[in-house]
């Protein structure tokens, strides 16, 4: 389905976004020629869903895939990627970006350019700037350390990327991918290659993510990672404990030694017994946590043709996954 003559392959999920979405078609097709190929993934739009006639306008090649609900913009990509995995040839490369502009087409060309290092195999976007409010940047800082923190790895990427064709199949076998791309790409073990870009204003409207999405977005990173957030979870609820338990035997010990004033001792190890039982709590938690995210559904090159209601090749060229 993906012509041989295209030798890039992007994937941007769209969702209630059409005058966005038809002017990256645009800037794509100006930018890129006759080398480009589009999957748009429409997430489910009800009041603007993507038509082909918007690539068509943009004189782009491409398809649209429209998903049979709204699934959410990790997913959709998960699923692009998979579509991608799929239909790719050996010598085409693969772009992963925003629709809504701030993912910009004039910078594909730097991450492609890093993909000729044979020891790269995929290459992501650090941004040099951004132009997002003072609380999306400080709550970004505090999800960035509590990541390193938690994980133990860092991570200072998101979305926009460029793949080659063995690290996009390797990532769409991967049950991680549709829980957030970034985190799924250092889980991986692929080769990542980092460069650094500005980071764009967006073309029309305002983000749909609020800051209740955005936290949701940043736990689904240590959810990829839950086994490693357990460990140190558990080593800290561990430490934690025996630190409590220690404590409440030497406040045992002042208290049959004399040492300890009315009411001191009571108050004293209730507190201690609460730490130690809220740790063992915290650990027991995190490791149900893991179990759950281990046996639950998941996106899979086999899985992925469920969400599309259809894939539109053309104007009167609409087709069944």
């Amino acid at each position: 389905m993906i012509p041989h003559t295209a030798d890039v392959v992007v994937v941007t999920p769209v969702y209630e976004d059409r005058e966005a979405s038809s002017r990256l078609f645009k800037e794509l097709a100006d930018v890129l020629g006759q080398q480009l190929f589009i999957v748009a993934v429409d997430d489910g739009s009800v009041r603007q869903p993507v038509e082909f006639s918007s690539l068509r306008d943009a004189g782009a090649q491409g398809v649209v895939l429209r998903l049979r609900r709204n699934v959410g913009h990790q997913r959709a990509i998960a699923i692009g990627l998979s579509f991608a995995a799929d239909n790719i040839a050996a010598h085409q490369r693969t772009v992963v970006m925003d629709s809504d502009g701030e993912d910009l087409p004039s910078t594909i060309a730097s991450l492609l350019a890093a993909l000729d290092d044979p020891h790269t195999d995929v290459a992501v976007a650090e941004r040099k700037s951004r132009v997002e409010s003072f609380r999306f940047k400080a709550f970004y800082a505090v999800y960035k350390h509590m990541f390193s923190l938690m994980v133990g790895r860092s991570i200072s990427f998101g979305n926009f990327m460029a793949l080659k064709p063995a690290a996009v199949k390797r990532l769409s076998a991967m049950q991680e991918l549709p829980i957030h791309i970034a985190a799924a790409v250092l889980a991986s073990k692929l080769r990542v290659g980092i460069c650094p870009l500005d980071r764009g204003p967006r073309y029309a409207g305002r983000s749909k993510m609020n800051f209740i999405g955005l936290a949701l977005h940043g736990f689904r990173a240590l959810m990829v990672f839950a086994e490693d957030v357990l460990v140190r979870v558990g080593l800290l609820s561990a430490g934690v404990a025996a630190a409590s338990i220690l404590a409440s035997c030497i406040a045992i010990a002042l208290k049959l030694a004399g040492f300890a004033t009315p009411g001191w001792f009571s108050v004293a190890f209730g507190i201690l017994v609460l730490m130690v039982l809220q740790t063992g709590t915290l650990a027991l938690m995190m490791l149900m946590l893991t179990g759950v995210i281990r046996s639950g559904s998941v996106t899979t090159p086999l899985s992925y043709k469920e969400f599309i209601d259809c894939i539109i090749s053309g104007e009167e060229n609409a087709s069944k996954p």
